[in-house]
């Protein structure tokens, strides 16, 4: 998202085309319409869902799935974003067979979304609904706000027999954490990833573990954020640009390989569906 507010904030919609009816859901009755001709006043984050504000009262809800990114064509043809500058290539003409919606901004720029695997979505409601909205209230604290804190994971793990990386990642608790960042939280933190969560939430004196859970969380997100992401496949920003954060892993993706705190294999196992990848020696 913060590739993009440069860009749309402030900026008029000229025109939206769609190249099909639907991505994950189809696109709400008259949608292409109702963009036209407004101003995008602001962008904001919920969990991993994009929000930008209308002019005339509405609300644009935007979910990039697994596949799905969004690329910023430059009136001259170019990718071109802040300090970085990119040659479009190949696929410049934003026709490509994976490029579902095109929108046309007043300076002449143009915002490509694309999504092989149609995972992505895209709604659009009234902004005094954003609350109540079904894909948006029920949804848990963000990691980087206020609300995220160690008395605030006491409580909701209070009793919890789910795994620890199953707690961290339901929406319902924490907002928008992902599967690479948990894993390398709780091997930061040193807690198994198959701890029950109800383990740190007994008696009244929280404990001293979560604190540092929170930390870690904190700070690995801040430097995925400076790196631009982690890219595993074709993940780019909105500029072009691979995330490197991926360089800096310590167990994700790295089954076998020795663990940079003791030396032991790091191990894999699926949770809930997902790989989940540890230390069994240096996580309890």
């Amino acid at each position: 998202m913060r590739g993009l507010k440069p860009v749309l904030e402030g900026q008029r919609i000229e025109t939206v085309i769609l190249r099909r009816a639907d991505l994950r859901f189809p696109f709400p009755q008259g949608f292409a319409a109702r963009l036209a001709g407004r101003q995008i006043l602001g962008l904001s984050r919920r969990a991993k869902y994009i929000l930008a504000e209308i002019e005339g009262g509405d609300c644009l809800l935007v979910h990039l799935g697994m596949t799905g990114r969004f690329t910023v064509l430059r009136p001259d043809g170019s990718r071109n974003l802040g300090e970085f500058y990119f040659e479009t290539g190949a696929g410049s003409d934003a026709a490509g067979v994976h490029d579902h919606v095109v929108m046309a901004l007043a300076d002449g720029t143009r915002l490509v979304y694309s999504d092989p695997r149609r995972f992505g979505m895209m709604d659009l409601f009234p902004s005094g609904e954003a609350a109540t909205h079904k894909l948006l209230r029920d949804i848990g604290v963000e990691p980087l706000g206020n609300g995220f804190h160690a008395e605030y994971l006491a409580e909701r793990f209070k009793g919890k027999s789910a795994p620890l990386k199953a707690a961290l990642l339901d929406q319902g608790i924490v907002a928008g954490l992902g599967n690479i960042y948990v894993c390398e939280a709780l091997f930061r933190t040193g807690l198994s990833p198959t701890r029950r969560a109800g383990t740190l939430a007994h008696g009244k004196r929280v404990d001293p573990r979560l604190d540092v859970l929170v930390r870690h969380i904190r700070d690995i997100l801040g430097e995925a954020i400076a790196a631009g992401g982690s890219t595993l496949q074709d993940f780019a920003g909105t500029d072009g640009k691979a995330g490197v954060y991926q360089q800096r892993f310590a167990v994700y993706d790295r089954e076998g390989e020795a663990c940079t705190r003791c030396g032991a294999p790091v191990r894999r196992r699926v949770q809930s569906g997902r790989s989940t990848f540890y230390c069994a020696a240096c996580q309890k």
